[in-house]
C-alpha cells in the first residue's frame, strides 16, 4: 500500500480534519444508479440504505459502507468510497446507522457505538435475501468500531462476510470521549452535542412522551448526555458502562477475517495510545496503519500522480479490491 505523505499545508491535525467537510468533490455518485432500501433490524427498528447495485449484482462483490457520529449516507466519505468502489465493480450501500439520514421516525430508540448486531443484520438479508457472497464491511469513526464489533462477534461464523475496513475507530469509548472534552477539541464537542440533543428533540415529533426532557437544557457535555439518554434507554447502567461494554477493543483477539485498521498518529480525539494493545499486535488477520499525520477520518496526501489527494477512501477501495481477487 502506498505510504501516506500528509499534504504539506494540512498537517496541523484540525486542519486536516476540517478541510475534508468544506473542500467541494463535483460529479462523486453522478450517473450511478442507486435505490433506496429498508432494513429490518429488529422487531421495532428500520434502516434505511442507499444502495448502487452493478449489472449483474448477484456476482458482483459488494462493500457496505457505515458513517460515523452524527454523519449519515450522504457525508463526503461515504459518498466518495461509494463512487471509487462502484467504478471498481463492487456493490455498494451506504448504510444509515438508527435515526441517521432524516430517518428517526424509523426506530423508538436511540443510536449508540454497539448496535454492531444492525450491520450483522443487514449482511444476512443481503446473503439470504439477495444471494450476496462476497461482502465487506467499512466504517468511520463510530462505524469502524461498530464493525469490528461485528467481526469479532461473528468470528468465523458468516460466510459471505470476507472482511471489514476500520478508518479511525473508537475502539475505547471511554478515553474518545474524554479527549473529545477537551478544550482544544471544543468546536468538535460543541458541534456533535447540539447535534444529538437537536435529534432526541426531532425523535419527541414521532414518539411523544418516550423520553424525558427535563435533563437535556442542563447536560453541558458529552459524557452527561450519554448518562442522561444514550445509556439509560439504550440497557446500559450508565455512561462508564455503556462505553466498556462498547468498545470493540475487547474483541478484536476473536477476529478471523482480513481486516484493516487506519488511524492517526494526530487525530485530535481517538488517542493513539488506544491502539498499543495485545490483539492489533498479534492477530494475524488484523493489518495495521497508523500514520503520524492524518487527523480524524481525513488523511489528505500529498498530490500524486497515481490517484487522488484521498488517502484513506484509496486504500479501502484497494484492500477490498485485493482481498475480492484473493477470496
Amino acid at each position: 500500500m502506498l505510504p501516506f505523505i500528509p499534504h504539506p499545508l494540512l498537517k496541523n491535525p484540525h486542519v486536516m480534519t476540517l478541510f475534508p467537510r468544506y473542500w467541494p468533490r463535483p460529479g462523486l455518485l453522478e450517473k450511478i444508479p442507486r435505490e433506496e432500501r429498508l432494513f429490518q433490524v429488529d422487531h421495532e427498528s428500520r434502516i434505511l440504505a442507499i444502495c448502487h447495485w452493478q449489472c449483474n449484482r448477484i456476482n458482483a462483490p459488494t462493500l457496505v459502507l457505515i458513517h460515523g457520529l452524527e454523519g449519515c449516507t450522504e457525508s463526503h466519505y461515504m459518498r466518495g468510497i461509494a463512487h471509487k468502489s462502484w467504478e471498481a465493480g463492487f456493490n455498494i450501500l451506504r448504510m444509515n446507522q438508527r435515526n441517521c439520514g432524516g430517518t428517526e421516525h424509523l426506530t423508538p430508540t436511540l443510536y449508540h457505538n454497539g448496535l454492531s448486531q444492525d450491520i450483522h443484520a443487514v449482511i444476512a438479508e443481503l446473503a439470504s435475501k439477495d444471494s450476496l457472497q462476497a461482502i465487506w464491511a467499512a466504517g468511520y469513526s463510530m462505524g469502524g468500531n461498530l464493525v469490528l464489533r461485528m467481526a469479532g462477534e461473528v468470528r468465523d461464523t458468516l460466510p459471505p462476510l470476507k472482511g471489514v475496513i476500520a478508518i479511525c475507530p473508537n475502539i475505547h469509548p471511554a478515553a474518545c470521549v474524554t479527549a473529545l472534552e477537551r478544550q482544544e477539541n471544543i468546536l468538535y464537542h460543541t458541534y456533535f452535542l447540539a447535534r444529538l440533543k437537536s435529534r432526541l428533540r426531532r425523535k419527541a415529533q414521532y414518539f411523544p412522551g418516550a423520553f424525558d426532557f427535563s435533563h437535556l437544557s442542563r447536560i453541558k457535555t458529552m459524557w452527561e448526555f450519554d448518562e442522561a439518554y444514550t445509556a439509560p434507554y439504550s440497557g446500559f447502567s450508565h455512561a462508564k458502562d455503556y462505553y466498556e461494554r462498547t468498545g470493540s477493543r475487547h474483541v478484536l483477539q476473536d477476529i478471523h477475517i482480513p481486516t484493516l485498521m487506519i488511524t492517526a498518529q494526530n487525530d485530535p480525539f481517538i488517542p493513539y495510545t488506544n491502539f498499543d494493545i495485545e490483539p492489533i499486535r498479534t492477530n494475524p488477520w488484523i493489518r495495521f496503519l497508523a500514520p503520524t499525520h492524518g487527523g480524524h477520518c481525513a488523511f489528505i496526501q500529498h498530490p500524486r500522480q497515481e490517484e487522488d489527494m484521498y488517502w484513506a477512501e484509496n486504500r479501502v477501495v484497494e484492500f477490498v479490491t485485493h482481498s475480492d481477487r484473493q477470496a
